[in-house]
């Protein structure tokens, strides 16, 4: 587990248990022991679960933690996850927390799944975006891959997007080609990326070398079609932005490009319905 992963968790169990889990330490007999399962309520795709594998531990060592489905499996309505047992106490302390983690990252697993889905037949893959939650981006983007998307740049460092702002501030296309060129010289390892909101400029990016992708940014689907045919069977990857929604995917899918991005597999997504039902040991 990551160092982020890690300290996340622990700031989610400060924060839920601050000075301690009253209701357990006065209504919960400290000796007494339960079993109980996680229960998926709704069609989806579990993802963290390894993160709530991790809480339950974290509250209390000696919790003994069964995992009966790993993240990315699809699920239906009534589907159990996991199972814990130990001290009621531990359990129920660490419940909602484990919870908490588990509904936000299945939920982006679901959603994603939804996008997949809709372009099944074409060789489109889904993208996610950096519209993340602050700190959570490994978490976030790990359950867009359960959910069988793909992920694009993890921040600032490892993918230039050179965006509409950025063209305004360089000199031309000369002076891109020479960044690109420095670029790949000082830093082999990152990857370039264009922004092209029209097709004259889709053209000119074509023309560039070092050019890894082309953004066709808020274009229609026969704008699309065309930039994919300008293009040929060989060139820049083509990612299509703008517009994307579980309505409109499918069609733009079709248009040949190679990558949809969608920010709403993160920045929308609703979480899954998700608890823990303790049953008679």
């Amino acid at each position: 587990m990551d160092k982020t992963t890690s300290t996340l968790i622990d700031l989610a169990l400060a924060e839920d248990i601050g000075s301690g889990d009253v209701t357990s330490e006065y209504f919960v007999p400290g000796d007494r022991e339960a079993f109980g399962k996680i229960v998926v309520k709704a069609e989806g795709v579990v993802a963290g679960v390894e993160i709530a594998k991790e809480v339950f531990k974290r509250v209390d060592e000696a919790t003994e933690v069964k995992v009966l489905l790993e993240s990315g499996t699809k699920v239906g309505d009534r589907t159990y996850v996991m199972e814990v047992r130990g001290k009621a106490r531990s359990l129920l302390t660490a419940e909602r927390v484990a919870l908490n983690f588990m509904q936000r990252l299945s939920g982006i697993a679901t959603k994603t799944r939804q996008f997949v889905d809709l372009t099944e037949g074409t060789k489109a893959e889904i993208l996610d975006t950096r519209k993340t939650t602050p700190g959570w981006r490994a978490l976030e983007k790990g359950a867009v891959v359960a959910g069988g998307g793909t992920n694009h740049r993890m921040g600032l460092y490892d993918r230039a997007m050179v965006k509409d702002n950025h063209l305004v501030a360089e000199g031309g296309i000369e002076a891109l080609q020479e960044a690109i060129l420095r670029l790949r010289k000082e830093r082999p390892g990152v990857e370039v990326e264009l922004e092209a909101d029209r097709l004259d400029q889709v053209a000119a990016f074509l023309k560039l070398e070092g050019v890894d992708y082309i953004l066709l940014d808020n274009m229609g689907n026969d704008l699309l079609r065309e930039a994919v045919e300008m293009r040929g069977g060989k060139g820049p990857l083509l990612e299509a932005s703008g517009g994307v929604n579980l309505t409109t995917v499918a069609e733009i899918a079709k248009t040949g490009v190679d990558f949809i991005s969608v920010g709403a597999v993160t920045h929308s997504a609703v979480a899954l319905d998700i608890s823990l039902e303790f049953l008679e040991i």
